[in-house]
């Protein structure tokens, strides 16, 4: 059968997804969206949490992020299919459980795009004001003008276009940009090394004044976690890669090792480069400031006399965000047209264009992008929900891969972890510190989006839209628990307005106990084999026909 390159039918008569990333694409997705607006604001967030000590933050930061990625490049390999994120649970648990998993995943990337512009609007109040300070639970927040909401809904709707004419000319954007963006940013690290350099910031006001806490709190709360996440596109495109077995682990794992390289490096020669004066006079870490306080890096660059280097991160602060929420309205889209595949959605979502691009899935994720802006309408007030609701979301994967390899040991892996239960157990653990660490006062946000959710799936059923069978004690008898247990835990946690019943040091116990139980209920109640096995071969035919049609290896 021959097929023109513009026009892929699947088996269904629909068009298919078009495989025309490559492995520097791949990668270059994840790159691209792990720096985003997350590291021009993450350096000063992360010290005023944790001093000095945020180097440690980004490192543990990094490090939990790998174990999840490690998990999603087994999957991958296995799976390599769009909106991976959303249709492994389909595979273990069946659909209520991939439901639930990507309802969250949904609203947590159609929540990047907002918050890229965000960032990016703020840097350019410099020039237009686009943005107004105002302080809220006494942060400062910076809030968008009528001018800058105009901005705001041309650049999502430029997202869109560029989304829409394919993924083939969205990755070559893409690559131009991320080659761009870590020139930019190595070339920060050196020029604060060079020109700024204050030893006694690591100690003059204490290496860690915030104690642990203070450490783990940066995690979740200050960008940290929510500038790795972009390790995801190495999954999420799966489906869209000539080579899935051997790129996506590749991209995976590289994207997280090499952006936590850069992001301690910067974390460094940010604390390096505060003026001491500047440090005493503010109050410490906690309290710093500067004059310029809507873009932290341009401020430094601008006091240490590098004006050439404050312009350079000004034009950065465009491209950067820029990039990552083209990357995530891409993401968004596959998200819609999986849950659309695993019939968890209306079917229109999985409609594509000639170019294979899920048409509708896009206007859906500009639309929602647009009323975003109007409740949350600053990066400050997104980043800690986006992070929880991300994490909540990538906590199923260690789960599906430990079901899976109880399910369907035969099945083909070349890539496989290492060390059994060990390294998933780990990564589930992981996910629900980073969800507990980021407070009560955002996680409730994010509980009520999942009832949100519930209200929708029941909304679905009634109007006849949701047509999977939903097996509910594969999915259900694990995920309640799992949601309640840690919206109990951190109502009473010390983090965010919880209310300090369960101490800091007993919370790591708590959160253990609580990520074992679950892990086991999960493996308790996981799909018979044979039902599995009749998932595996729907995603099974479902990439085998995309591929026939494009002349794709998979």
């Amino acid at each position: 059968m021959s097929t023109s390159s513009s026009d892929v039918q699947e088996a269904d008569g629909r068009q298919g997804l078009r495989r025309d990333v490559g492995l520097v694409g791949l990668l270059f997705a994840s790159v691209g969206s792990i720096i985003g607006s997350g590291w021009l604001f993450g350096a000063l967030n992360a010290s005023q949490e944790a001093g000095p000590a945020a180097m440690i933050s980004w490192a543990l930061g990094g490090l939990m992020i790998l174990l999840i990625g490690l998990v999603y490049a087994e999957l991958g390999t296995m799976f390599p299919l769009s909106g991976g994120v959303v249709r492994f649970p389909h595979l273990s648990f069946g659909s209520f459980a991939s439901y639930q998993a990507g309802w969250i995943t949904w609203l947590a990337c159609a929540t990047v795009a907002p918050i890229e512009v965000e960032g990016a609007l703020q840097y350019a109040t410099k020039y237009a004001p686009f943005t107004e300070k105002h302080t809220v639970h006494g942060e400062i927040v910076h809030t968008l003008t009528s001018l800058g909401y105009v901005v705001a809904v041309i650049a999502m709707a430029a997202f869109v276009v560029i989304n829409y004419v394919g993924v083939r000319w969205f990755a070559k954007v893409n690559n131009i940009l991320v080659w761009w963006k870590l020139a930019i940013i190595t070339l920060v690290i050196v020029a604060f090394l060079v020109t700024s350099f204050h030893g006694e910031n690591f100690t003059s006001h204490g290496f860690r004044p915030e104690g642990w806490q203070g450490v783990f709190t940066a995690i979740a709360t200050s960008g940290i976690v929510f500038s790795y996440l972009g390790f995801r596109q190495g999954v999420e495109l799966a489906g869209e890669t000539k080579n899935p077995k051997r790129n996506v682990p590749l991209a995976v794992i590289g994207s997280v090792v090499i952006t936590a390289i850069i992001y301690v490096a910067l974390q460094f020669a940010f604390i390096a480069a505060v003026d001491p004066g500047t440090l005493s006079s503010s109050g410490g870490w906690a309290k710093l400031q500067f004059a310029n306080d809507f873009g932290p890096l341009a401020a430094i660059a601008s006091a240490i006399g590098l004006a050439w280097l404050a312009v350079l991160l000004y034009a950065d602060a465009v491209v950067s965000p820029a990039d990552t929420g083209l990357i995530y309205t891409t993401t968004t889209s596959r998200i819609s047209y999986a849950m659309a595949r695993n019939q968890n959605a209306p079917e229109s979502l999985a409609r594509t264009n000639r170019s294979g691009v899920p048409w509708i899935s896009l206007v859906v994720a500009f639309v929602v992008g647009l009323i975003i802006f109007l409740p949350f309408p600053s990066w400050q007030q997104l980043v800690g929900f986006i992070t929880s609701a991300t994490v909540l979301s990538f906590a199923s994967g260690p789960l599906v891969l430990a079901a899976l390899r109880r399910q369907a040991p035969d099945h083909p892996r070349t890539f496989r972890l290492i060390g059994g239960d060990v390294i998933p157990l780990l990564a589930f653990y992981s996910s629900n510190l980073i969800v507990f660490w980021a407070g009560w006062r955002v996680n409730w946000k994010l509980f009520v989006a999942v009832l949100i959710g519930l209200v929708l799936m029941g909304v679905f059923h009634v109007t006849g839209h949701l047509k999977a069978k939903m097996e509910w004690r594969s999915g259900a008898s694990w995920m309640v628990p799992w949601m309640a247990g840690l919206a109990v835990i951190s109502y009473l946690g010390p983090y965010g307005g919880g209310r300090d019943v369960i101490g800091f040091g007993w919370s790591f116990l708590v959160i253990g106990v609580l990520t074992a139980v679950i892990y086991a209920i999960a493996l308790a109640v996981r799909l018979h084999p044979d039902a599995v096995a009749e998932h595996v071969e729907q995603s099974r035919a479902e990439a085998s026909a995309e591929a026939e049609e494009l002349g794709a290896k998979v």
